[in-house]
């Protein structure tokens, strides 16, 4: 059974950094395009950055210049360095992987950016 696992969610200042993991297990013979996601109270679920199984990372304006994605393919992992955290960032950051040709979610971490 596949699962991801997200980690790093937190409680952060403005201003402040945070980053975020989320490992994939389970029967994997196939990793495409990995990503975060995220929701904030009474709004929809947004995407927030993309990374290929190739590399090339594709990035919400809202955040370009502040986040940071990559993945480690030999730990099955995808990374959001997330610095000049604003309070505007605050949601539930969410992991989405395609695995063996099917698109995966994870629980979801909490982020919260507040003095």
């Amino acid at each position: 059974q596949v699962q991801l696992v997200e980690s790093g969610g937190g409680l952060v200042q403005p201003g402040g950094s945070l980053r975020l993991s989320c490992a994939a297990s389970g029967s994997i013979f196939r990793i495409g395009a990995m990503g975060w996601y995220r929701q904030a109270p009474g709004k929809q679920r947004e995407l927030v950055a993309t990374i290929t199984d190739g590399g090339s990372t594709n990035y919400a304006n809202s955040v370009k210049g502040r986040f940071t994605i990559s993945r480690d393919n030999a730990k099955k992992t995808v990374y959001l360095q997330m610095n000049s955290l604003k309070p505007e960032d605050t949601a539930v950051y969410y992991c989405n992987a395609n695995i063996n040709l099917v698109p995966f979610w994870g629980q979801g971490t909490q982020v919260t950016v507040s003095s």
